[in-house]
């Protein structure tokens, strides 16, 4: 089984995303380091491809992510969405995407991501629903996407409303990062290892010729080490078990209902002693679109009750309702200010809190069921719904 890898490696070096195979491991390496491997219609289609095609191989027993370079991956290709501006170009990969997140929630095969540098956004969303994400000192988390006029998307309306407390809110409107401590800590990575044993620990893995749990959690521990976050992290009082206590400031701010509710409690515990970390927090806040920062807090709050496939739905309706600009181009000012003129002074419209409650609504309109993202019902049709398959697809033949 060593030899598919050869082939595979040989067929095409510089392609987005690797496969390789040895023995019973499968391994996806996303590969675009220069661009910090972030998402791309090409990414999405061969990820989904390999994914689906060792599910059914019964030679495939374990299933690892990882990312070239020093990022796994920075999250979507803002430039890509520039670029489509102005048509629906991105639909495609947008589509294809969520889809995706589905078949990651809910894969069959063990799987495992390494996961050493930047994770943001969509790289992301590779990593948290996983039954073993190893981060390392290098690891860095965030989902920023409220800072460029987005929302937090690719299942995080799902993930972070299941966080516990109110960590999910602070992490979608502030955009915060998390290190690989407080990863662990909050839920969303299971394993510490040193970045110098990760290669170590990956030989490991693709020896072992089984996806039982048990002996890959073994496998990884003999690596890991058990971590606290930092005293001064946000996370300082949680507990690294199942159980979680959540720092008082946070949860008493991000439950209020409102994004200016949350903003002027942030503001009133930013002025108590010991709270001088908040004010950062503040700024950015503050910089990020006003529409997306609403549109952001109700996806969450809306992700409490919803499940997965209403989750990712309704971030679909929410993407393309924002990419086709249904109540404002905030979304291109942030990507022209972040990634194209770099000049970080976006000019948002409306440029103040005073969003309209019914343009917000407009956000969430569902769409006809035939253009909604069609999520497989059961297992029995587990890998329908392809793009190709859709209203979408048939019309760009």
């Amino acid at each position: 089984m060593a030899e598919p890898e050869q082939q595979q490696q040989q067929a095409n070096p510089d392609e987005v995303v690797l496969g390789q195979e040895t023995g019973g491991a499968r391994v996806a390496i996303l590969n675009r380091p220069r661009q910090l491997n972030v998402i791309s219609d090409r990414v999405v289609y061969l990820l989904a491809q390999f994914l689906e095609s060792w599910e059914k191989d019964e030679d495939a027993k374990l299933v690892i992510f990882k990312g070239a370079g020093r990022a796994f991956s920075a999250g979507g290709d803002l430039k890509m969405f520039y670029e489509g501006k102005s048509d629906d170009s991105c639909l495609e990969v947008v589509y294809r995407m969520y889809w995706l997140c589905y078949h990651i929630h809910t894969y069959k095969k063990t799987a495992v991501a390494l996961v050493n540098g930047l994770v943001m956004g969509g790289g992301a969303a590779m990593v948290a629903p996983l039954k073993f994400a190893v981060v390392t000192e290098k690891t860095v988390f965030a989902t920023p996407e409220a800072s460029v006029g987005l929302h937090t998307d690719c299942s995080f309306s799902y993930i972070h409303s299941r966080l516990p407390g109110y960590l999910g809110e602070y992490l979608a409107l502030t955009g915060a990062r998390l290190n690989a401590k407080e990863m662990i800590a909050a839920g969303l990575a299971t394993h510490f290892v040193p970045s110098e044993k990760l290669e170590e620990l990956e030989k490991c893995l693709l020896n072992l010729n089984t996806g039982d749990e048990s002996a890959v959690r073994a496998a990884i521990e003999e690596f890991s080490t058990d971590v606290q976050p930092d005293e001064d992290s946000i996370l300082n009082k949680l507990r690294t078990d199942v159980l979680f206590q959540m720092l008082p400031t946070i949860n008493k701010c991000f439950s209020a209902e409102t994004i200016e509710d949350i903003i002027k409690a942030f503001e009133s515990e930013g002025s108590i002693d010991g709270n001088q970390w908040i004010a950062t927090v503040l700024k950015g806040m503050r910089r990020s679109s006003p529409t997306s920062l609403k549109m952001t807090l109700r996806s969450i709050r809306e992700g409490r009750k919803q499940s997965l496939p209403e989750c990712l739905k309704k971030e679909f309706r929410l993407t393309m309702n924002t990419l086709r600009s249904v109540v404002t181009g905030d979304v291109y000012e942030g990507i022209r200010a972040l990634s194209i003129d770099k000049d970080n002074a976006p000019k948002w419209s409306p440029a103040t809190l005073e969003v309209k409650n019914e343009d917000i609504d407009r956000l969430f309109e569902p769409f006809s069921s035939e253009k909604e993202l069609q999520v497989p019902s059961d297992d029995s049709n587990r890998w329908s719904g392809k793009f190709e398959h859709t209203v979408y697809g048939r019309t760009s033949e």
